[in-house]
């Protein structure tokens, strides 16, 4: 497609892109960035939980809470740090269990 030009636009000339579908007003939704520096709040408590694993598990919370049905693309990073939340709780729990038994 050539660089503002439209194709199939009959009101506006042929100059203009159209930037969100009519039919799906869903697509338009997600044009804005994401917080944290455009990763998302679940890549970035991925990635600060390794200095503070606290921040896992209230994740793993926001995760829980469905918090990912505001936008869809804070899901897989929300899921990796409760995932991280379990392993990290599992480790401690295993550890603990060799230290005292």
């Amino acid at each position: 497609m050539e660089q503002g030009r439209s194709h199939g636009c009959k009101d506006c000339g042929g100059r203009y892109i159209l930037l969100r579908d009519d039919e799906d007003p869903r697509l338009a939704r997600f044009n804005r960035r994401l917080p944290c520096f455009g990763c998302g709040i679940g890549w970035s408590s991925l990635l600060l939980g390794f200095l503070c694993p606290l921040i896992w598990y209230c994740a793993a919370i926001l995760y829980l809470c469905k918090y990912y049905d505001n936008d869809p693309r804070e899901r897989s990073g929300l899921a990796a740090s409760a995932i991280a939340a379990l392993v990290s709780t599992i480790v401690v729990l295993i550890t603990l269990a060799v230290i005292f038994l």
